[in-house]
């Protein structure tokens, strides 16, 4: 099945902005996402300051960004790639203090389907999945953690005292599946470019150099546009 995106001036679907919760905020991103990690600690300092609850939705992202009409990282132009995957990176991870290994993860191409399924499971269960989530992004792009790999995704779960196993028989269950599909279409029909995304009251904010904006967002939403 696919879905058109939506266009932006319809203002992210009124269905799905008055359904949210003013409590959160909710968090489109993959588990290997090199932005994610950039900001994931700055992120989560704002949501707890600003008494947000974080709704984690972890999506397929080389399906999501298809979705939407770009182009996957890998197919991208040379000088894209060196500027944005690399210069951005570490000067983010300068800016934000959150040191990255040189080059790409050795596992970066892997199928992310079990890790964004442990957390995908690791919300359903009530575990704590905010510092899981940044165990995950930060191994992966500081320690070259596989995150295709059962007994790696339990180290990464027991260092922040999250019992690996419960999430792992869960991770790759129908009910699990059904949500990470769910995620991945919900993030087309939204317009989501890539990982991260957070939205604040229906309003949508792409990628973590975006997070002083979704801080005072908390504070004063801006005021709406009509754009295309």
């Amino acid at each position: 099945m696919s879905l058109e995106p939506i266009c932006l001036n319809e203002r992210i679907d009124r269905k799905f902005a008055g359904a949210r919760q003013m409590s959160e905020i909710e968090y489109f991103y993959s588990a290997h996402s090199a932005f994610a990690y950039l900001g994931s600690k700055r992120f989560m300092e704002i949501a707890k300051a600003g008494d947000r609850t974080i709704t984690h939705k972890p999506y397929d992202l080389a399906r999501g960004i298809a979705g939407v009409g770009s182009t996957r990282t890998r197919d991208r132009p040379k000088n894209h790639r060196a500027y944005y995957f690399r210069r951005e990176i570490d000067r983010w991870a300068e800016h934000r203090n959150a040191p990255v290994m040189d080059g790409y993860p050795k596992h970066h191409w892997n199928d992310m389907t079990l890790a964004n399924g442990m957390l995908i499971a690791a919300a359903l269960q009530n575990a704590n999945i905010d510092p899981l989530a940044h165990a995950m992004l930060e191994g992966h792009w500081l320690n070259n953690a596989n995150l295709a790999n059962t007994e790696t995704l339990e180290a990464l779960a027991t260092s922040v005292n999250v019992d690996p196993l419960p999430l792992l028989d869960a991770a790759l269950t129908s009910e699990v599946a059904e949500i990470y599909e769910r995620n991945t279409q919900e993030a087309i029909k939204r317009s989501v470019f890539g990982s991260p995304t957070y939205f604040v009251d229906g309003d949508m904010f792409y990628g973590q150099d975006h997070l002083e904006m979704v801080e005072r967002a908390l504070r004063q939403p801006y005021k709406e546009s009509n754009y295309v």
